[in-house]
């Protein structure tokens, strides 16, 4: 009671010294996670209203003395967080991350409520994400579940190094001593076989209070420290990040005027001082930092958590998304690295499909290849597969579009860690973890040749170009292609056409027709064309390519200009009509699985190019408006 009257005294007779000590207290980020029904939200209720009641009188003296420095949210801040748990409870379950806010004489917490259910560990990665320490709850008398497995492994998986297993709803097992050893033995058996070495095991009741704020008096066999003491004087990792070289991941460059130019972040890891040298990456640049600025003033040192902007002594390329690091210790440079993901999307991850990879403050295009396995976060066993569904952890090569500055992410979560982004939806559809650079992607190197694109297109006096063809098959594809084709020889325009089933004889012809292998079907076309285009030749291609994601994919490995979408437009009640192959109707008789326009999707064009109404227009007509676009 001395420090809450030492408190109460400070805000009454210095709201301002009181406010700078709760500026400077110590945060600490934690989740709560484990099973359905295993008193998540109860817990961090009873944390909640336990601290509103030993605060409740400084509170309400600062909510008085604050309306003269206009601070009055911190007061407002406990009504808020009890009617948001209120809300959750009438709806039933928790369905998303829930943060909340909340303070104690000792620290600030951000605490993240974190779903049960199996369908939302997208969520529990989430709120995992940034988490100092997890409190994994069992319930007394369930024991160690799956979701408990599942949610320890995640959270170690995700270098969560503080874990506490609180055993709760001891008031419904008669506070039995019994109980709780046995079910810490039990986890402790299995924390031991996912590399888990330490945590602290409390027994509670979220719902009587035992252990959660005050000793409980029904376990006296219990003598170690209660939730909020722990949770208050557990120690941080700052010291630890502070003692790793430096890096700065740069948000953006900041030139308000002509004679400023710095780069802004948050130191990642380590420290940097006024005159160090450094290093930019990926370019390798080298040099001194001349100033270190934030709002506050010029600083001698900044260090990890810090958000600054630095100064450099030359004027050396820098831009957003590029890591500052220390210049005999960088970072590694890689467009090719392995990597734990974690998939978090209802539709399954695509092999070879190209998603935007976040890292930090940089976006890049990235393919993931085929798991080498999945985790059977249960049997820690490595399984088979060929793609990862909803919740599924597996192990695969990533390969980005170009080369980025990164670490493990046991060294680093901010450069260590993605997301991955579906390109046309823009839904976060996984998470992923590096582990380490692809040996072939740092002995690999681009070779350079003294013949440019530009001297094989002046030699043929024409310009690049991919004519992309993509429709229902029937549609009319390969048709009105080959016609363009002889359209632009009788012009003495170089061509090549690629053509759907010619290619899978040959360059294709280990590819079915799954989605995997339709995406695959198309990244290999792409390159084709790019080369072609490379060599100066205008390319003709006749593909049903059914994603709109795979033919954006091949847009992009194009030069600015040089792709041209046409959409062969033929309704599917015209194109099986036609049937020219017979292969509708196998598909209806159920001999062809998996066949565009039925049993698996077309995804139009939605501003195409040019758009070929097949119904209206004859394979003429549209070979002479395809031409007349490529050449006016």
């Amino acid at each position: 009671m001395n420090e809450i009257y030492r408190t109460d005294s400070l805000i009454a007779e210095d709201i301002h010294a009181y406010l700078e000590t709760h500026q400077h207290k110590t945060l600490l980020r934690f989740i709560t996670c484990g099973s359905v029904d295993d008193g998540k939200s109860t817990l961090i209720g009873r944390l909640l209203y336990d601290s509103k009641m030993i605060f409740e009188d400084q509170l309400a003296t600062l909510e008085a003395d604050s309306k003269r420095v206009g601070t009055q949210g911190e007061a407002i801040d406990f009504a808020l967080l009890v009617d948001g748990l209120a809300a959750e409870r009438e709806q039933g379950i928790t369905i998303d991350v829930a943060y909340r806010f909340f303070t104690t004489e000792k620290r600030k917490f951000i605490v993240a409520d974190t779903p049960g259910h199996e369908q939302y560990t997208r969520n529990m990665v989430t709120g995992a994400s940034t988490a100092d320490l997890a409190v994994i709850l069992i319930d007394a008398r369930k024991g160690v579940l799956t979701q408990t497995r599942r949610h320890s492994y995640l959270a170690h998986l995700l270098g969560i190094r503080h874990l506490v297993v609180a055993v709760n709803k001891m008031d419904l097992v008669a506070y039995d001593h019994a109980t709780f050893a046995q079910i810490i033995a039990e986890y402790r058996s299995f924390a031991d076989s996912i590399g888990i070495t330490e945590f602290t095991a409390i027994p509670i009741s979220g719902l009587e209070g035992d252990n959660i704020t005050t000793p409980s008096a029904g376990m006296d066999w219990y003598d170690g420290p209660t939730l909020l003491a722990h949770l208050e004087t557990v120690e941080l990792d700052q010291t630890a990040e502070q003692s790793k070289p430096f890096r700065l991941p740069v948000q953006w460059v900041n030139r308000p005027n002509l004679d400023f130019r710095g780069f802004a972040g948050t130191v990642a890891t380590g420290q940097v001082r006024a005159g160090d040298e450094v290093r930019v990456l990926p370019s390798g640049k080298t040099s001194t930092v001349s100033r270190i600025v934030t709002l506050d003033g010029d600083l001698d040192m900044a260090c990890a958590g810090q958000a600054v902007t630095l100064c450099l002594s030359d004027e050396i390329d820098c831009s957003r998304g590029q890591v500052i690091t220390a210049a005999q210790d960088p970072v590694e440079v890689a467009d090719q690295f392995e990597a734990t993901v974690i998939w978090m999307d209802d539709e399954e991850m695509i092999p070879g499909r190209a998603y935007w990879l976040k890292i930090g403050p940089l976006t890049v295009s990235a393919g993931i290849a085929q798991p080498k396995y999945e985790i059977n976060v249960n049997t820690m066993e490595h399984l088979a597969s060929k793609a990862l569904d909803l919740n599924g952890i597996g192990v695969a090569n990533v390969t980005t579009d170009r080369a980025i500055p990164f670490t493990a992410y046991s060294e680093s979560r901010d450069l260590g860690g993605f997301i991955l982004i579906d390109k046309m939806t823009n839904r976060t559809v996984g998470a992923g973890l590096i582990h380490f650079a692809l040996r072939r992607a740092q002995n690999i190197h681009w070779q350079a040749t003294d013949i440019s694109r530009e001297h094989h297109a002046g030699m043929k006096n024409q310009k690049p170009m991919v004519l992309w063809m993509t429709g229902l098959s029937g549609s009319g594809k390969s048709t009105i292609a080959n016609l363009v084709e002889k359209k632009l020889a009788r012009m003495n325009r170089h061509t090549f056409l690629l053509d759907g089933d010619n290619v899978r004889h040959g360059l294709n012809k280990d590819l079915g027709f799954t989605d995997a292998d339709r995406v695959e079907n198309i990244r290999r076309v792409g390159e084709v064309a790019k080369l072609m285009t490379d060599a100066g030749l205008i390319v003709i291609t006749a593909f049903i390519s059914p994603f709109r994601s795979e033919r954006e994919m091949v847009r992009a490995m194009m030069h600015p200009g040089e792709f041209v979408e046409i959409f062969i437009d033929t309704p599917l009640e015209e194109a099986e009509r036609r049937d020219v192959k017979g292969l509708y109707a196998k598909a209806r008789a159920g001999q062809l699985k998996n066949f565009t326009g039925l049993d698996s999707p077309y995804e139009p064009p939605e501003t195409p190019q040019i758009r070929i109404d097949t119904t209206s227009m004859s394979a003429e007509e549209a070979a002479d408006l395809i031409v007349a676009y490529l050449i006016p």
